[in-house]
C-alpha cells in the first residue's frame, strides 16, 4: 500500500481544462500495455503541458486499469512532474467479466480498495480529486461518506466529487459528508444539450421529453460544484465529421468563428461551453499530440465569444427556433 501523508486540504482546482486519459494504456483487453502505449502517453502528457493543460482524468477502469499504469511509468519517467499537475480519477464501475454483466459498487470497503489501487498504479501517494463514477442506487450514504473521510483523514485523497449524478442525488450524499463535494462531471456539448435546454424549455410541451434532472446545473452553480464535461467536442461532430443537415450548419459557423477570431474549431466548441455561467471545465478524451494542442486557447485564453455568437451556435445546432 502507498505510503501515507499528512491530511492535506487544498480548494478547488481552477483549471480551464482537462486530459481525459480514457484512451492511454492500449485495449480494453487483459493483455499487459507495451513500450509503445507509455511512449503514446509521453507524447499525450508533453502536448496536454505544451498546451497549459495540467489536470489529468483517469477511471480505475479505463484501459482495464492499464491507463493509470502508464500514466505512472510517465511519472516515473519525470518525478518532477507530479508536483506540477492534478490526478482526478474514479471508482465505482464494475467491468464485465466472463459471464458475469458489468455493475456498479460504491460500498465502503470497495471505495478504499479501489483508491489504494488506483494510487499504486499511478504511483503517487496522494489522489487530487477522487469522483465517484456512477450511482449505485444499493450505496448507503453514509457508509460511502464514511470512506470518503477515511481516505482523507489518511491523506489519500484531497478532494472529492461525484460522475454522472442530479441534484437530489449530490445533496442526499452531502448531507452525511463534511468535506464538500467538489465536482459533478456530466455529458455535455454542443451535441448534448439537454442540460442546458433543461431550463429554457419549462413550460413547453418539449420539456418531458427532455429527461436531464432538473435543477442540477443550478445546484451546482449555487454549491460551488465544478461541472466538467466529458465528450465537450461531442467526437468531432463539429470539427471533422459530420452526419446530419445541423452538425454540417454548426460546423460551417464553427469553421468561420475560428477564422474570424484566429483559433481553432476545437477552441471554438469548447469556449462555446466555458462562456457559460456554470464556467464548465471541459475534459478532452483525445490521445492524439496534434488534437490536444489544438484545444490551447481553450486551457489558456478566455472564451472570445459574443452573447449572439453564443446563441448562433447553440440554435444552430438544435435546428430549431428557442421557445
Amino acid at each position: 500500500m502507498p505510503r501515507r501523508r499528512p491530511v492535506v486540504t487544498t480548494p478547488p482546482t481552477t483549471n480551464r481544462l482537462v486530459l481525459g486519459c480514457m484512451g492511454l494504456g492500449g485495449p480494453w483487453d487483459a493483455e499487459s500495455y507495451a513500450a509503445a502505449d507509455v511512449e503514446a502517453a509521453e507524447r499525450a502528457v508533453e502536448a496536454a503541458l505544451d498546451s497549459g493543460v495540467t489536470a489529468f482524468d483517469h477511471a480505475d477502469i479505463y484501459g482495464r486499469g492499464k491507463a493509470e499504469a502508464v500514466f505512472g511509468e510517465v511519472l516515473t519517467r519525470h518525478p518532477s512532474l507530479r508536483a506540477r499537475i492534478d490526478i482526478q480519477t474514479k471508482c465505482g464501475i464494475v467491468l464485465a467479466r466472463d459471464d458475469r454483466p458489468g455493475l456498479y459498487d460504491l460500498r465502503g470497503p470497495s471505495i478504499v480498495r479501489r483508491v489504494e489501487e488506483s494510487l499504486i498504479r499511478l504511483r503517487t501517494d496522494v489522489l487530487d480529486t477522487l469522483l465517484l463514477h456512477r450511482p449505485d442506487p444499493l450505496a448507503d450514504p453514509e457508509d460511502v461518506a464514511n470512506a470518503l473521510h477515511s481516505l482523507h483523514e489518511q491523506g489519500l485523497v484531497r478532494r472529492f466529487g461525484v460522475s454522472n449524478m442530479s441534484a437530489p442525488q449530490i445533496a442526499r450524499l452531502q448531507a452525511h459528508l463534511s468535506l464538500p463535494l467538489a465536482v459533478d462531471q456530466l455529458e455535455m456539448s454542443l451535441a448534448r444539450r439537454d442540460w442546458l435546454e433543461d431550463g429554457v424549455l419549462v413550460n413547453t410541451p418539449a420539456s418531458a421529453a427532455n429527461g436531464f434532472p432538473g435543477g442540477t446545473v443550478e445546484h451546482c452553480l449555487a454549491h460551488g460544484i465544478t461541472l466538467q464535461a466529458w465528450a465537450p467536442l461531442a467526437q468531432g461532430r463539429f470539427t471533422g465529421r459530420q452526419e446530419t443537415k445541423e452538425e454540417h450548419a454548426t460546423a460551417d459557423l464553427v469553421a468561420r468563428l475560428a477564422e474570424a477570431k484566429d483559433t481553432t474549431p476545437e477552441t471554438i466548441v469548447l469556449w462555446w461551453l466555458q462562456h457559460h455561467p456554470a464556467r464548465v471545465v471541459p475534459v478532452i478524451g483525445t490521445t492524439s499530440p496534434t488534437r490536444i494542442r489544438s484545444c490551447a486557447d481553450a486551457a489558456t485564453a478566455d472564451p472570445r465569444l459574443t452573447h449572439e455568437e453564443w446563441y448562433d451556435l447553440w440554435i444552430t445546432a438544435r435546428g430549431l427556433p428557442l421557445p
